[in-house]
Formats: structure tokens, sequence, C-alpha cells
């Protein structure tokens, strides 16, 4: 049984992780369940907004799985691996400016099971010479307790 949680026009904010899941879903134990397993995940992406708005790219990697077998898509190309990863990261942003502040909004939610759930959303840079934003879709998986990106696919709108 897939149960899926969504969380609906929530910016997702540094300090706090608090969204609402869909109202028109019933509350069941089950759904309680999952919606602690969603804010985990949810947790997992203010970590990453805060580490990326501080300049740390490798803090910002901590919501990664670290395996040769992470994927990570964008720009027409796939890299494999956390290290190859996160080098592109330092490549393609290697000062404060071209970091930016990063947003992330319109997230969407679906645990699949105790230990996968995938989550779709939007991210933003501001900056100041641009704004590029797009899209992403990440498919996270629970290890020893802890909920990583195994997945990541962004799109850029521009």
């Amino acid at each position: 049984m897939q149960l899926r949680l969504i969380v609906l026009g929530c910016a997702l904010a540094i300090a706090s992780s608090a969204c609402t899941t869909n109202p028109n879903s019933e509350a069941t134990p089950l759904t309680e369940q999952y919606a602690s397993e969603q804010d985990r995940i949810l947790g997992v992406l203010a970590s990453q907004q805060a580490a990326w708005n501080a300049g740390n790219i490798d803090g910002f990697m901590e919501g990664y799985w670290p395996s040769p077998d992470l994927r990570f898509g964008s720009g027409g190309s796939v890299t494999k691996g956390w290290q190859d990863t996160r080098d592109r990261y330092k490549t393609n942003y290697s000062d404060r400016s071209l970091m930016g502040s990063l947003s992330f909004d319109e997230l969407y939610v679906t645990v699949l099971s105790d230990d996968a759930a995938v989550v779709h959303g939007a991210w933003a840079l501001e900056r100041a010479t641009d704004q590029p934003s797009g899209l992403f879709t990440l498919v996270f998986r629970k290890f020893d307790g802890e909920w990583k990106i195994v997945s990541d696919t962004t799109t850029s709108a521009d």
C-alpha cells in the first residue's frame, strides 16, 4: 500500500520545517507515522538549505547518500557518486556569490514505505546578478534510521 502525504504551497524556511499536510486527507495512526517521516525528510531539506545559505557545500552534501551509487542528474548529464557530485557542486559554485541564497517551495512529499520516499519541489537562487530557478525530484531512502537522497534530478527554468 502506498500512502501519499503532500505538503502544499509550503516555503521551506531555515528556522522551521513546519508545514501542513493535505487538509483533505484523513488522519489515521498510519498517516501519523508517515507524517513523522515526512517531517524528518523536510528536516533534511531544511538542513541542506541552511548549509547552502551559510556557504557550506560540505554541509549541504550531508543530505546525500555517501555512496558511489548516488545519482545526480542536471544540465543534461548524470553524475554518479557522492564524491563526484560534491566536486560538481564545488566547481559550479566555486565562490559565495555564485551560491547565492537558496530557497525551496512547492514541496510534495510521497512516503512510499518505511524506508523510501519521493520529494518533488521547486528551487530558486537569489543572487546579485540573476535569480535562477527550477524543479527537482528527489528519491530518499532510509539508512540506519537516517533519510538520505539517493537520486536527485534537478532541472532549470532557464
